[in-house]
């Protein structure tokens, strides 16, 4: 990758982890209610959660590859590509286990969008938050193997 566009790429990731990050930390204070507003908050955090990974990794297909023929699973697809390392082009974005807890956010904010008459159920708003905070540590180190492996120009080996 051209250094310029590498750097841009690194900022631009940097941009959207303090975003994620900030996401992260609304969680952790409105995750303290225990009122049917606070599950409702966090079902939006959780939301807008995957929805800034979502913007991550549009980041990253726009800097390589950006196309994904198939419209109608698109997020998913988008979201099985960050997945997987493409030989000569990039690294894997996410690990195998990242990817999971992403597919779980993923499926979360989808239900979320489209339940205009369903009520959130506590123990699966639990559930989303717990893997929501598996994935807090993981996708750090993610990044940074991502960017380490774009820096060093190593040879594309497969999926982390």
């Amino acid at each position: 990758m051209d250094p310029e566009k590498l750097t841009l790429l690194k900022a631009e990731i940097q941009s959207q982890t303090a975003v994620i990050e900030s996401i992260y930390a609304k969680l952790d204070e409105r995750g303290r209610g225990k009122t049917r507003a606070a599950l409702e908050s966090v079902g939006y955090q959780l939301h807008n959660l995957y929805c800034a990974f979502e913007d991550l990794f549009k980041m990253v297909a726009h800097a390589f590859e950006n196309q994904i023929e198939d419209k109608s699973q698109y997020h998913m697809e988008l979201l099985r590509r960050m997945s997987i390392s493409i030989q000569g082009v990039r690294p894997a974005l996410f690990s195998h286990e990242s990817y999971l807890l992403l597919d779980n956010l993923r499926s979360f904010r989808h239900f979320f969008r489209h339940a205009y008459s369903y009520e959130l159920d506590p123990r699966k708003v639990s559930i989303v938050m717990q893997d929501a905070g598996k994935l807090r540590s993981r996708y750090r180190k993610d990044i940074q193997a991502f960017l380490r492996d774009l820096t060093e120009g190593r040879k594309l080996k497969g999926a982390r």
